[in-house]
């Protein structure tokens, strides 16, 4: 099984930045995609940005030329570094391991944005 654990939430003024971490644990296939995914009550979770194992990105176009996601394999880590914040970015913001059919869903981090 694995675990994942969300850090670096919190409020942040408009135009701010804010890095999130998403540590994961327990058995780590070296094939797998990480990602962060947010959602608002009362709407779909939807993908912010993903990774492979490999490196490949992949962004929502909302978020394009603002978020930067990464990772560090050794540390079966994954960042998502969000920078010229707006309003519409404030969500819960989940991080998340799929292998397969395999779909695993950290606790979430708030992300509030002040106008």
């Amino acid at each position: 099984q694995v675990q994942l654990v969300e850090s670096g939430g919190g409020l942040v003024q408009a135009g701010g930045s804010l890095r999130l971490s998403c540590a994961a644990s327990g058995t780590i296939f070296s094939t797998n995609i990480m990602g962060w995914y947010r959602q608002n009550p009362g709407k779909a979770r939807e993908l912010v940005a993903s990774i492979t194992s490999g490196g490949s990105t992949n962004y929502a176009d909302s978020v394009k030329d603002r978020f930067t996601i990464s990772r560090d394999n050794a540390k079966n880590t994954v960042y998502l570094q969000m920078n010229g914040l707006k309003p519409e970015d404030s969500a819960v913001y989940y991080c998340n391991y799929n292998r397969y059919t395999y779909d695993v869903w950290g606790q979430g981090t708030q992300v509030t944005v002040s106008s």
